[in-house]
């Protein structure tokens, strides 16, 4: 498989992950309590959580150059 490929391939790939991740963080947000303190913490960790499952992929992508 080219580079070429890969990287049509994993691109469309992270786009569709963020927005099933961008749809199930919205989700999740709207049952949390009303405490500020809470809501930060989520979005801290939801803000920052993104990136894990994608470093795989851009690996992936990047292999054999």
């Amino acid at each position: 498989m080219t580079a070429r490929v890969r990287k049509l391939i994993g691109g469309a790939g992270i786009i569709l992950f963020l927005i099933l991740y961008i749809g199930a963080a919205v989700r999740i947000a709207g049952v949390l309590p009303a405490n500020d303190a809470v809501k930060l913490a989520y979005f801290a960790i939801v803000g920052i959580g993104w990136g894990l499952p994608i470093i795989p992929l851009i690996t992936w992508m990047n292999r054999g150059r």
